[in-house]
């Protein structure tokens, strides 16, 4: 087992919450939040809604430590009540809005939860009496009380919300002394699942969130008064690190779109927003190149024409232009996580000098391992080790010889709340955090992931079959949606899901033959344990995380 210690920061480390407040009283008359097409908050009158927020926690009898669930979609308002809990030394424990409301309430219930902000919709089918620690109900939407345990108290609660508090420029000194506490103290819950008998609710410090909020502002350049569009849950770490705190905690303004974000409603958000940087799955990008740029760039004249010195870098500095412009014109990074690039879209995307990256995390890291700017990431990686964290490859050989991640450091998670048992599987005797991807690591450090270490299939001859290379290769051919490669009696299946333009048709004779001519094709490039048995279509597609991974488990 070799070992790739990180840059190391420096020895001291700012309180992230230390950060907010110097950003709240910096930036006081900016606009930090909106509510696309909707409201929209200045840094002072944030201060002004946690300051009212602060009042009622008062009166409901919050102590440091009590836990405030969340459980609503992306709103400004969502934003505001989690900083309004960090910022009274309380525990947020935010909840996918998508949950369903009965496991929403279990999670409530398991996190000991003595307040929870959602919609009145929501609260409406939620059965109170499986909360036995709640003591009041806030909706979300417009800031007024849904339920209190004791009567009193929601009258009082009801009225402070009610209240339109003034605050001037002169206070916001003492109106944002918040009640900052140790790095080490507990900040965040965050539940990975809903369904569970026993729930993994992932217990981050201070310390886990300052480590990544300090490496992104350092590492990902953001000045006052740029602009970024949150599409990614916020409940979800990956969201609500980069696409909430990071950007805010930095001068910028949070745009939150509040619906479901179609194709056509994106591409008007980010024309109207121009985000300074695009926090996206890969998903997103391979349908743009495999759609619109690949079918171009193959073309025989432009073929010819790239072949071409000089000429090329024209070319393929028009293509980079148009594809920015798409997202908006203003964009200086492109930051993708959650799965890997299709090989052949990541090489046409370092062909045409595109400013993008592939980030590493999971919500146990809060969530960033591994990042690298555009400027230095290696083709095919997930970045170097962050800041103050060190990676190891479980391998004899971990430059050559596949091994599980495992990683150690000031972004690793406590444990996981009320689940010993969940914890003490997770980490080695010598504390690491086993991560359940199988990569490699380079001699200057930059992470390879190979595939999850659940998902590696086992040939009959012995040889390990990681299917997400397979994936890979495949999400590259002609009129690939998406795909998954799944073990039926050693035999190799690759589902595949249609393009949107195939669905429109359905499946035909046509999409059968070029399946097969793909599977053909695919199999050239595969050693004979990895080649592909048989590929079935998936009509409808796959369902996905909230992070747009395929939920694989659902598929045989």
């Amino acid at each position: 087992m070799e070992y790739f210690i990180s840059r190391k920061g420096s020895n001291f480390m700012r309180h992230y919450l230390s950060i907010f407040q110097q950003s709240v009283r910096e930036n006081w008359n900016s606009p930090a939040l909106s509510d696309y097409q909707g409201a929209t908050y200045t840094f002072g009158e944030i201060a002004t809604q946690i300051s009212k927020l602060h009042s009622c926690y008062n009166v409901l009898k919050v102590e440091s430590g009590d836990r405030i669930a969340i459980a609503a979609k992306n709103c400004s308002h969502w934003a505001i009540s989690f900083v309004s809990i960090v910022t009274n030394k309380a525990v947020a424990v935010p909840i996918l809005a998508d949950f369903n409301p009965a496991d929403i309430a279990n999670l409530t219930a398991h996190s000991d939860s003595v307040i929870l902000f959602t919609d009145a919709k929501t609260w409406a089918v939620m059965d109170v009496k499986v909360m036995p620690s709640l003591r009041a109900a806030i909706n979300i939407e417009d800031f007024t009380l849904l339920y209190a345990a004791d009567e009193e108290q929601g009258v009082q609660v009801k009225n402070l919300l009610a209240e339109q508090k003034q605050v001037t420029i002169s206070m916001k000194e003492s109106i944002t002394e918040y009640k900052i506490g140790d790095l080490d103290d507990l900040a965040i819950i965050n539940y990975t699942s809903g369904t569970t008998s026993s729930p993994k609710g992932v217990m981050l410090t201070s310390r886990n969130l300052s480590s990544n909020i300090e490496f992104a502002l350092n590492n990902i350049p953001v000045q006052k008064g740029d602009q970024i569009m949150s599409m990614l849950p916020m409940a979800h770490m990956y969201g609500m690190a980069f696409e909430f705190l990071y950007p805010l905690f930095g001068g910028a303004r949070v745009f939150f779109l509040g619906k479901t974000p179609t194709p056509t409603l994106l591409m008007q958000a980010l024309g109207d927003i121009k985000p300074y940087l695009l926090i996206t799955v890969p998903l997103v990008l391979e349908k743009i190149f495999k759609n619109k740029v690949m079918p171009t760039l193959e073309k025989p004249a432009l073929k010819i024409l790239t072949s071409i010195p000089g000429v090329n870098k024209l070319i393929y500095a028009k293509v980079r232009k148009q594809i920015l412009s798409v997202f908006g014109g203003n964009i200086k990074s492109i930051v993708v996580g959650g799965a890997a690039i299709s090989r052949p879209v990541e090489e046409v995307m370092r062909k045409i000098k595109l400013p993008y990256t592939v980030g590493y995390g999971m919500t146990e890291c809060a969530p960033l391992i591994g990042y690298s700017p555009w400027e230095t990431f290696r083709l095919g990686s997930c970045g170097r080790a962050v800041t103050n964290i060190d990676v190891r490859i479980d391998s004899d050989n971990p430059r050559k010889t596949v091994g599980e991640i495992q990683v150690k450091g000031d972004n690793v998670m406590m444990g996981y709340y009320k689940n010993p048992e969940a914890t003490d599987a997770v980490f080695t005797e010598d504390g690491y955090l086993r991560t359940g991807d199988l990569g490699i690591i380079d001699k200057h450090g930059n992470i390879f992931i190979k595939g999850r270490s659940k998902c590696m299939i086992l040939s009959p001859n012995g040889q390990n079959i990681y299917p997400e290379e397979i994936e890979s290769k495949l999400n590259s051919m002609p009129r690939v949606g998406e795909s998954l490669i799944v073990d039926r009696g050693h035999l190799l299946v690759a589902l595949v899901a249609m393009t949107a333009e195939d669905q429109k048709v359905g499946v035909t004779e046509e999409l059968k033959e070029q399946m097969e001519q793909n599977r053909i094709e695919l199999n050239k490039m595969m050693p004979a344990y990895s080649k592909i048995a048989k590929i079935e279509i998936i009509e409808q597609g796959f369902e996905h995380t909230p992070k747009q991974s395929i939920k694989r488990f659902l598929y045989k």
